[in-house]
């Protein structure tokens, strides 16, 4: 049953304030995605909350209207950004570019809020920049701090960044890379953002997109960590509402299809860019606003939990055994959603050691460690983090030479061999 502490339901937009939501997709009473058990004991007291997609009538932002206390799902993490090659490489990438954009010097800083385990923060370090992490979950700020990178244990919002400012200088840049989904007043978070920049200085944002969650039916990006999903219609608005102007976009294949936005203060620039306001267009002339649009959506969801349990059920008939490889947060959303326990996945494996021994939320699937896969050699893995298959399936080239074979779950079930 829900916690009634730790969970409360909107009445209005986040993005206009209006009253006017429409409901998307019913995804169910789910537990929190990254609330991993750590014993079978755990299992009767689970918490499980509604997880239901909401659309505004008035602005267009997609949204959930039922928020978990940040304290709840923040204070202690489980996830860290330092276990995937795919995103060290974006991490190295996004720093140079931020670095040659800004032209940021030796002493100029770079302040990133969510900071998780300070893997960005250390690419831009590496480049001779002055850093500031901003990191609200304990034990992932002590990871940060024990690798050189200051870091501030605390949640940001409008009135932090000019306490910051005050205490470290202002900012060439103020990074947030997938945390604006997670902040139930994203004005305030990029007021804040804003305050605390030098003349000139951006304000820059990384979130998933709202064209490709609706084109793969990427249903799965759905958790009660993400409280909003971008458009970049939407992201104009929200802008504008905090005294920003977008600059740039980049559309980024990162997490399974990325924006990354670049917005200056409106004091520096006349308005957003022209290319991004074409962008803006273009995303409407393709429906990805039209709430006619996530209701399809909607529908291809449910098609995919056909097609997926059919798939499973299927090899469990012919014998065939099945494992997970992955224990994410848009795992657990997918797991839960089409009700797969134990029974047609025994195990999945995870390379985050502070998941390994655990139970995956909702359906008690035991995490264990990778060279399991080995181990068992069962007949075929589910792949959750499907964003980041590439690099599994390259990891795996033992198990694939042994005859392994892989199931990719979004946007349609498939095996890979």
């Amino acid at each position: 049953m829900p916690d009634r502490a730790a969970h409360h339901r909107r009445t209005a937009c986040r993005a206009c304030s209006q009253t006017g939501q429409v409901e998307i997709l019913d995804l169910g009473l789910q537990p929190l995605a990254n609330a991993f058990l750590r014993a079978e004991s755990e299992f009767p007291r689970e918490a499980r909350f509604p997880l239901t997609l909401h659309g505004c009538t008035t602005c267009g932002l997609l949204q959930l209207m039922d928020v978990i206390d940040p304290e709840v799902l923040f204070r202690q993490y489980i996830y860290v950004t330092g276990t995937s090659e795919t995103i060290a490489a974006h991490n190295r990438s996004y720093a140079r570019t931020v670095t040659d954009l800004l032209r940021v010097g030796e002493g100029g800083l770079v302040v990133e809020v969510a900071s998780n385990d300070g893997s960005l923060l250390a690419c831009f370090k590496d480049l001779g920049v002055r850093v500031l992490g901003v990191e609200p979950a304990g034990n992932i700020a002590a990871m940060a701090v024990a690798r050189g990178i200051p870091t501030e244990n605390l949640f940001f919002d409008r009135s932090v960044g000019p306490r910051l400012r005050e205490q470290h200088g202002p900012a060439r840049a103020v990074i947030g890379n997938n945390v604006l989904a997670h902040v139930d007043d994203p004005v305030g978070f990029l007021s804040g953002a804003k305050s605390l920049l030098d003349a000139g200085g951006l304000v820059i944002v990384e979130v998933p997109y709202l064209g490709e969650m609706l084109e793969r039916t990427e249903y799965d990006t759905i958790y009660h960590e993400h409280l909003c999903y971008f458009s970049i219609t939407a992201l104009l608005r929200l802008c504008e509402a905090a005294g920003l102007v977008v600059l740039r976009i980049d559309h980024l294949p990162v997490h399974g299809g990325s924006l990354r936005v670049y917005a200056g203060r409106q004091e520096d620039h006349p308005g957003h860019d022209a290319a991004v306001l074409r962008l803006a267009e273009a995303e409407r002339a393709a429906g990805v606003t039209s709430l006619e649009s996530w209701r399809r959506f909607s529908e291809a969801a449910g098609a995919q939990r056909l097609g997926l349990l059919g798939l499973l059920g299927r090899l469990r008939a012919e014998g065939r055994s099945v494992a997970g490889y992955g224990a994410p947060a848009k795992g657990n959303t997918l797991l839960n959603y089409c009700a797969i326990g134990p029974d047609l996945l025994p195990f999945t494996v995870d390379r985050n050691p502070l998941k390994v021994g655990t139970w995956t939320p909702g359906t008690h699937i035991p995490v264990l460690a990778v060279e399991t896969i080995l181990e068992r050699q069962p007949d075929y893995l589910l792949i959750l983090p499907w964003n980041v298959a590439a690099e599994i399936m390259d990891q795996q080239a033992e198990y694939r030479r042994r005859g392994g074979r892989f199931i990719l779950p979004i946007p349609s079930p498939r095996i890979v061999a």
